[in-house]
């Protein structure tokens, strides 16, 4: 009798729990997107029937988040390439350069952004990560996503530099990657983020169905560039860190053609 009685106290919180939970998710509402908006998002290259808004910010490609300044300055630019590896017209500079990350979510975060960190720094390259303790300290935060990000279908988001700095945000939403077991794959959703963070755009952008399935689905240049990166293959790159879509439980290092593109780069 006291096991039943612990178990329908803790299915009680369980329940109140997923109530708390379920309101939060309820109370935020996407807005509607401006059809202005929406018209310049589409004249970016990018597919206008699928861009999210929440609190004055884009979500596009899945994972980029774009607030409307930044929408309005950016502009497409004329013969876009088909190429694979690609960055964008921003970069990081001031290299050689230390990226301090700081990691504000639970352990098993920090132990995947190291594996993402040493990824990295293996390479040799002008950047150098490093994780830091203090939130005063960091270049780029990862920290929790709210709930509802999850009901939007927006899983992880990040964004691309400007004013030669990373982007200083990468949002996880916990509600999913809590329950990824494999500590490789969620390092490696990691390092993807940071990728878009230092101007890094999806591989497989002339045709996200090679990683996302469904219709073909051409990204454009978004109005943020699309600059091919010489040495890096012309035709689909398996398995790049950089692919649009993956199994959050997949570890995908750094193929050789990543790492091409990372040595050029930076």
């Amino acid at each position: 009798m006291r096991r039943l009685n612990k178990l329908g106290f803790l299915a009680l919180s369980l329940v109140m729990l997923w109530s708390c939970q379920e309101n939060e998710t309820q109370n935020p509402q996407l807005e509607e997107v401006p059809a202005d908006v929406l018209a310049k998002v589409a004249a970016l290259g990018f597919n206008a029937d699928e861009v999210k808004m929440y609190d004055g910010h884009l979500f596009i490609e899945g994972d980029i988040k774009v607030s409307l300044d930044q929408l309005d300055r950016m502009s497409p630019s004329e013969g876009l390439p088909v190429e694979e590896h690609y960055h964008t017209d921003n970069l990081v500079t001031g290299t050689p350069r230390t990226i301090n990350v700081y990691v504000n979510m639970p352990q098993k975060y920090k132990d995947a952004t190291d594996i993402a960190i040493a990824r990295y720094n293996a390479e040799n390259l002008n950047l150098t990560f490093n994780r830091v303790s203090s939130s005063g300290q960091a270049d780029i935060t990862i920290k929790a996503s709210p709930w509802y990000y999850y009901w939007f279908g927006i899983l992880g988001s990040a964004g691309f530099p400007e004013n030669g700095n990373p982007y200083g945000t990468i949002l996880m939403t916990r509600g999913y990657y809590d329950n990824v077991s494999n500590i490789n794959g969620l390092a490696t959703t990691i390092a993807h983020e940071m990728g878009h963070c230092i101007g890094f755009r999806h591989t497989d952008y002339m045709d996200r169905s090679y990683s996302c399935g469904g219709t073909p689905d051409n990204e454009g240049d978004g109005g943020v560039g699309a600059n091919h990166i010489p040495g890096t293959p012309t035709g689909p790159s398996a398995n790049s860190w950089m692919l649009a879509c993956g199994s959050p439980e997949g570890d995908r290092p750094f193929t050789n053609d990543d790492k091409t593109a990372l040595g050029y780069v930076y």
